[in-house]
């Protein structure tokens, strides 16, 4: 562990063969997360920290996946709205509806993404003091 601060733990967590595949954070050795301390660890101690899965399988979710799906139900709303209008070329209604569906994807990713970091349920917990 690195640092001890208002109940909260900066560690420094070993990577294994499922971070190298991934690839998302910097370095090859080693990645220093934010965890939650309720049980008091202090600076220099090995700990063992927990993130919950369904957590990473839902944040996993709304950052790969729901853009795609935002994109696609834009199109398919750009479509049903160019067959009501039939003003412009039905192409130019799908790829309109599919930029605003994408952008408001990104919009919600990055609330969740704000909410993520202030939210308990989401953060790493030190559950064990190894040394």
């Amino acid at each position: 562990m690195l640092d001890v601060f208002d109940g909260m733990a900066k560690v420094q967590a070993s990577r294994h063969s499922d971070c190298e595949n991934c690839g998302s954070c910097p370095g090859s050795n080693a990645i220093v997360v934010d965890a939650l301390n309720p049980l008091g660890a202090q600076r220099g101690q090995r700990v063992e920290i927990e993130v919950k899965q369904v957590n990473m399988l839902k944040a996993a979710f709304i950052v790969y996946m729901l853009p795609l799906i935002a994109a696609v139900v834009g199109v398919i709303a750009g479509t049903y709205l160019a067959n009501s209008q039939m003003t412009l070329d039905p192409v130019w209604y799908q790829i309109g509806g599919g930029i605003v569906a994408f952008g408001l994807s990104l919009i919600y990713i990055r609330y969740f993404d704000r909410n993520a970091r202030t939210n308990e349920k989401m953060r790493p917990v030190i559950t064990r003091i190894l040394s």
